[in-house]
């Protein structure tokens, strides 16, 4: 019997399993790098091991480590996660090796199915439907678009579509070296990429006396750079014949390596509904909890169970209803969705305490967040941006969906830009809510998505007057005569604010507002040059507008600079969606005047790092005195585990070159300058 459980991992999956390690009485141990030492995860763990370092090369992905600390602090199990060493199979031997149970498959299994190339021969022979793979190096244009896709591992990291083939040997290198970052293995293959093909999964589950489950399926179409942003169960649409054969493949896959525990086996649906094996994932996915929503069941739970030897049920419980889940990401995707880094003023999804698994049936519908941050964690650079999953069950698809857009919509989540809007905006579009997902989805709607709403400027104007109102009324602990003297000394020309308002113009620009109110005796001011507007309260925290014959409430948080009273920094300013506006309302607030934007003080050709993060690659020969092409990638940072390309901002000569392999950067750090050529 397992007493005490290691987590390998960090984030919300290992919050997520020490949640379920306490439900079962089992005593938790979490390991942490230098800059996860104060993270959520450590402190929901009974006991935390230092793994020194930063880079998940010298921590996470160190299991000589990690075994070493399980030892130290006295656990008898390790649980490995997701992603990291999940599906490393020396990594399960060590831990078996030093008397330790390991809480996942066998170590045969993972490496039976952690070659994607070696798996699919697998399943040829097991007769699973596969497609036909594609030697790079005899390469046509009747081949194209091709896949490029890391032999280990998975997450989207290594994988790259090449439609011409000029760019087949960067796109090759490219897939080598991040998989080589990611996984420590540098093995690439090529298939052919089916355009808007469906990726559909099963979760199984297996024991070690024979019986296997085949645990429905999954939708994870929508997905950005290769990485699944939205998942439900079950997969919409499909005909019961290929549910049955999708089950059937999965429990064959299980079957053909002695499989123990969970796991996931993931197809691709043509849009003609043919499936092809694409992979075994020998570990628990991200998006296991629409699976536990629909069954009933806890999937760590039961990993624990298989473990200590536990034999299943001959059959899984029937499922009912629909669970829909969305990954909530540190990243801005109008900007090719770079990661984005800081703290986390307020985070908060409103949602009832997590049920593992949740009621059924529901009534009328669960909400449940997994979170791997909290109010005042810092968001780094080193590790992948996800912040967050919120998984919505309901007995029909459409109610699932409904509560979780009402649950994005209604959250505040101040410092840290994120995916929040394209995720409600992904859950309400016409393809999305008539069931027809696709793996093309963001690739065809993307900017549609990302465009600002027409009503922006007008929703900006309204942040910014509930902001300079806030600021301006009396705190309600504020000495008396602050408070006689706020509202009631009524001057005769009206005081105004002015703020720069982030994406607020339909464009997408940070845009200048003045606020200009005038004071009244009688009670809360009165705005200038807003019509339709009408002032019913301001308090330092709240303010509520009369807006176009609506009453509306606007929360508003300052971010005063060094946690002073002075002038803040930035403002946030929430209020509730609306039936004309369902999407997020919220805005961030600079006070003017401002800080000076470092691309004020940069010379002309100047390239600056777009965020933190490591210089991984420099473009072969690049040096001072180099002829570039605008538009030539240059430079590749890489931060939150995806590679950044820097490109040249017009054609001319690099004069300077101050980045080096290696190189940890700043935001806004120079990189090096190119002297644009003259025009002719």
């Amino acid at each position: 019997m397992i007493t005490s459980v290691l987590v390998a991992n960090r984030g919300e999956i290992a919050v997520r399993v020490f949640r379920t390690a306490r439900a079962l009485g089992l005593a938790t141990v979490a390991v942490h790098s230098d800059p996860d030492a104060d993270a959520l995860h450590v402190r929901e763990a009974d006991a935390a091991v230092r793994l020194p370092g930063a880079a998940p090369a010298d921590t996470y992905l160190r299991g000589d480590l990690v075994v070493e600390a399980a030892l130290a602090a006295g656990a008898d199990a390790v649980h490995p996660g997701y992603g990291f060493l999940s599906e490393n199979a020396g990594f399960a031997r060590a831990v078996l090796a030093a008397g330790l149970v390991w809480i996942g498959p066998p170590p045969e299994a993972i490496e039976a199915m952690a070659s994607k190339t070696r798996a699919k021969e697998l399943m040829r022979a097991a007769g699973v439907p596969l497609l036909d793979p594609v030697d790079p190096a005899a390469a046509g244009a009747a081949d194209l678009p091709l896949l490029l896709k890391a032999a280990a591992g998975g997450g989207g990291r290594g994988m790259r579509v090449v439609r011409d083939l000029h760019e087949l040997k960067d796109g090759l290198d490219a897939a080598a070296a991040e998989a080589r970052s990611a996984f420590g293995d540098g093995e690439v293959f090529a298939e052919p990429y089916v355009e808007r093909g469906r990726h559909v999964e099963v979760q199984v589950l297996a024991d070690g006396h024979g019986t296997v489950w085949a645990l429905g399926t999954r939708d994870c179409s929508l997905q950005r750079r290769h990485q699944k942003v939205i998942e439900e169960a079950p997969a919409p649409g499909l005909p019961d014949a290929l549910r049955t054969a999708l089950h059937e493949a999965a429990v064959a896959a299980a079957r053909a390596v002695s499989y123990r525990g969970a796991g996931t086996v993931e197809f691709l649906v043509t849009a003609d509904g043919r499936p092809y094996f694409l992979e075994m994932n020998t570990r628990l996915q991200v998006e296991h909890p629409v699976t536990e929503a629909v069954f009933g069941l806890d999937l760590v739970a039961l990993q624990i169970r298989v473990a200590e030897g536990a034999a299943l049920p001959p059959e899984p419980p029937e499922p009912a209803g629909h669970a829909v889940e969305a990954r909530l990401y540190a990243e801005d995707p109008a900007q090719d969705w770079r990661p984005q880094t800081g703290t986390l003023g307020t985070f908060h999804i409103p949602a009832p305490p997590a049920v593992l698994p949740p009621a059924v049936p529901p009534a009328p519908a669960v909400v449940r967040v997994d979170a791997g941050y909290a109010d005042g964690d810092a968001v780094g650079v080193h590790y992948d941006p996800m912040l967050a999953k919120v998984i919505a069950y309901a007995p029909t698809r459409a109610e699932a969906v409904r509560a979780l857009v009402r649950a994005l919509s209604a959250a505040r989540i101040h410092g840290v830009a994120t995916n929040r809007e394209l995720l409600v905006r992904s859950l309400t579009h016409p393809e999305f809510t008539a069931a027809r997902p696709d793996t093309g989805f963001y690739e065809r709607h993307l900017g549609a998505l990302t465009e600002p709403a027409p009503d922006a400027g007008r929703a900006a104007s309204l942040a910014a007057a509930a902001a300079a109102l806030a600021a301006a009324a009396p705190a309600a602990d504020a000495p008396l005569a602050a408070r006689l003297g706020g509202w009631r000394n009524v001057r005769s020309a009206p005081q105004s604010r002015s703020y720069l308002v982030a994406g607020a113009d339909t464009a997408g620009a940070d845009t200048p507002y003045e606020v200009r109110y005038l004071p009244s005796r009688s009670g809360p001011p009165q705005l200038v040059d807003h019509p339709g507007v009408r002032v019913l309260a301001a308090e330092p925290h709240r303010v509520v507008l009369e807006a176009d014959g609506i009453r509306r409430v606007f929360h508003v948080k300052q971010k005063s600079n060094n946690g002073g009273a002075a002038e803040a920094e930035e403002v946030y300013v929430d209020t509730a969606p609306t039936p004309a506006r369902p999407a997020p309302n919220a805005h961030t607030l600079t006070p003017v005047p401002r800080f000076t934007d470092h691309r004020d003080r940069a010379l002309p050709g100047s390239l600056l790092a777009p965020m933190p993060g490591t210089v991984v690659r420099i473009a072969e020969g690049l040096a001072p005195g180099s002829t570039v092409t605008a538009g030539q990638p240059l430079l590749w940072l890489e931060a939150m585990k995806m590679e950044h390309r820097i490109v040249s901002p017009a054609s001319g000569t690099l004069t300077a070159l101050h980045a080096g392999l290696g190189h940890q950067v700043e935001f806004g750090a120079l990189l090096a300058v190119v002297q644009e050529e003259p025009q002719s």
